[in-house]
């Protein structure tokens, strides 16, 4: 038997949290994935929900850890402990009108939530043989470090964050769609 590792603790902490929210009807998981890359050694994980209500909005959480990031837990004595964590990002996928002030709002209540020390990058994709004023965005919310086992709580916590989140986006789209 093996001590599992900090993303797998971590991964199964997270879809617990997640699937319970699921099963009190607060939100729907849509897609789960739990890839393992033999050509890299590396992991990721992933699930998509949104909220049971209304799936306007999608909301991605996803853990990715490298082999770097596997040998420096499992092997503390040769690689530094600073690299034994996962990375995490949180992903907001909606479709909307392309309009600044839009953008601004839904930037400024992710702000208000994640805080100012988390790196929002708003993707826009755009098809040009559609109507030019609808766009597909997608937010990501990247935390610019390893997220480690001992923050377990922060993690949980972040289930929280990102269903208020889909809280607050949905409800700046119905008002601007309305």
């Amino acid at each position: 038997m093996f001590d599992p590792t900090a993303f797998e603790n971590m991964k199964v902490v997270i879809e617990g949290a997640l699937y319970d929210c699921d099963l009190e009807g607060e939100i729907t998981i849509v897609d789960r994935n739990d890839i393992m890359n033999m050509a890299k050694l590396s992991r990721s994980y992933d699930v998509t929900f949104s909220l049971s209500n209304d799936e306007a909005v999608k909301c991605e959480f996803s853990m990715e850890a490298a082999l770097e990031n596997l040998a420096a837990e499992l092997l503390p004595a040769s690689l530094s402990e600073r690299l034994a964590g996962t990375a995490i990002f949180i992903t907001f996928v909606m479709t909307h009108l392309n309009n600044r002030l839009l953008h601004e709002e839904i930037d400024n209540e992710l702000k208000t939530i994640w805080g100012n020390g988390r790196n929002i990058k708003h993707i826009m994709k755009v098809d040009p043989f559609q109507d030019a004023d609808m766009i597909r965005k997608e937010i990501v919310i990247d935390f610019n470090r390893l997220i480690f086992e001992d923050q377990m709580d922060d993690v949980v916590e972040m289930v929280d964050y990102m269903i208020r989140s889909l809280e607050k986006i949905n409800k700046i789209l119905r008002r601007n769609f309305a």
